[in-house]
């Protein structure tokens, strides 16, 4: 199912822009997140659910109820972090955040 992707904020979509302009391994991450945009934007569901008991608490306190959660596994260990919402002619794909493996571990309890 397509979707539209938004960035749950300004503040993640700038942080995604800053990476393009980068010289370090910070502009690879930028071309797997470019990547992983448009595999969203064709299919929101391509990702891994990520089930309801594994959701970080701090997720409620930031983003508010989610009724899902995604990931998307990217190279070197980084993981796409989003949830999908969609009305009945419209499915979005929200950027939450992106975070390495072991944050990643950190954040889901693993």
């Amino acid at each position: 199912m397509k979707s539209k992707i938004i960035f749950e904020n300004q503040k993640v979509k700038e942080s995604f822009e800053k990476l393009k302009d980068s010289k370090t391994e910070d502009k690879k991450l930028y071309n797997w997140l470019t990547r992983a945009l448009e595999d969203l934007e064709q299919n929101a569901f391509c990702g891994i659910q990520i089930p309801k008991k594994l959701f970080p608490r701090e997720y409620e306190k930031k983003f508010g109820k989610l009724n899902n959660l995604w990931k998307y596994n990217l190279p070197n260990a980084w993981r796409l972090i989003y949830t999908v919402k969609g009305g009945q002619v419209l499915v979005l794909s929200i950027i939450l955040e992106w975070l390495d493996h072991k944050e990643y571990e950190r954040r889901f309890n693993y």
